[in-house]
């Protein structure tokens, strides 16, 4: 079914595909997006890249430098931007409504509304995937197990609903990204673009000891799932920083989601629309940078499926494939209407779906290399 379609990415400030610039995959330029909230530079790279534009580089060269090569990455979403001072408090700060959400006497720099006046809050930038809408009814067999198995080998710091409407998955970005760097890191055609490690300039490196960051990245990492530590980090507004989110777990050759010892055919589960018979016309996955406390959105990179022939030669889509895909989301909102009423169903097949795939990832002898269990190391969502 896969080679039924080719893939676009393309990327905006905010959620409206009207709004996005498509994003030239594997090449060294970087796109740049700004908007009242943030100015940024955005590179992508996917190994074995078949899609749009036509002619993209199947690969980059960022993929033959370590530690990538020696950890198979298979995709790079790499951001270099400057948070903007808002023009007035009401634009930026809003009561947060997370539960999640705690105060603390030590953040000073913190308004009644728990938004910092000279930045974002580690607590609050945020990054991960979410959905318009319901993939309930979608979900593969045993998924509540398989989320905890991320949790525990990638990213102990996700938070998220796969079942809600509007279903989420994110993370701390202080968690999220394998590399956070503050200053301005460097932009090198020979390592695919932007390219940056963990760590910053002069200022940076000072910053980071000032607040106890780890300089090595899963140490940071770790660090940042603790909440007093999210508290210490702000991102200043009128600096730069980058951030670099990677990993090999992904397959957008194959479309599949590779975990250890769990391998995930995502082609049927994508942006939660089952292939039918008739296949629909797009399939969408959307990375999100946003704010926790004001739901500010500043960066959404989205990547889609088209079926090749709504595609023109030269790239563009053809009118008819933007209406059928306006018609495929007025189709899948019905559809998860009738999901809800079939909840009680699920809920009886959810305990033998769970124990199903308990007892395979129970079988996993996972290790690290210090013999110890591996836990948050790399970072997905």
């Amino acid at each position: 079914m896969a080679d039924k379609y080719v893939i676009r990415v393309t990327a905006g400030p905010g959620y409206d595909l009207d709004q996005h610039v498509v994003v030239p995959v594997n090449t060294h330029e970087h796109v740049k997006i700004s908007s009242e909230l943030i100015d940024i530079d955005l590179n992508v790279r996917v190994q074995n890249y078949r899609g749009l534009p036509r002619n993209s580089p199947t690969t980059s060269p960022y993929f033959s430098h370590e530690p990538h090569a020696s950890n198979k990455d298979q995709y790079s979403i790499a951001i270099r931007f400057t948070p903007k001072r808002p023009a007035s408090a009401s634009n930026s700060k809003t009561t947060s409504t997370d539960p999640s959400r705690s105060s603390s006497p030590e953040t000073s720099a913190e308004d009644a509304s728990g938004e910092s006046t000279n930045g974002i809050s580690g607590e609050d930038l945020q990054f991960g995937n979410d959905f318009e809408h319901p993939i309930r009814d979608r979900l593969p067999p045993g998924f509540s197990y398989a989320m905890n198995i991320v949790k525990w080998w990638i990213d102990p710091g996700l938070e998220g609903d796969a079942y809600a409407d509007q279903p989420y998955l994110y993370g701390p970005a202080l968690s999220s990204f394998n590399y956070i760097h503050i200053g301005a890191g460097e932009v090198d055609p020979e390592k695919g673009g932007l390219w940056f490690e963990e760590g910053g300039d002069e200022d940076g490196l000072k910053e980071r000891e000032a607040i106890g960051a780890p300089a090595i990245a899963k140490d940071r990492m770790k660090w940042a799932l603790k909440p007093e530590n999210k508290r210490k980090w702000l991102f200043q507004y009128d600096k730069t920083y980058c951030l670099e989110f990677f990993n090999p777990y992904l397959d957008f050759s194959e479309f599949s989601l590779r975990l250890p010892g769990f391998t995930l055919p995502i082609m049927k589960y994508w942006d939660g629309q089952s292939l039918r018979s008739k296949p629909k016309r797009s399939h969408t996955l959307r990375y999100t940078l946003r704010n926790r406390s004001t739901n500010d959105t500043y960066l959404v990179v989205v990547f889609t499926l088209y079926l090749k022939e709504d595609v023109n030669e030269d790239g563009s889509l053809k009118p008819a494939a933007l209406e059928a895909a306006k018609q495929d989301k007025k189709e899948m909102a019905i559809e998860a209407g009738k999901a809800q009423g079939q909840a009680e169903t699920e809920d009886v097949s959810k305990d033998e779906d769970y124990q199903e795939a308990r007892k395979r990832f129970e079988k996993l002898d996972v290790r690290d290399g210090d013999g110890g269990s591996q836990t948050g190391n790399d970072g997905v969502d």
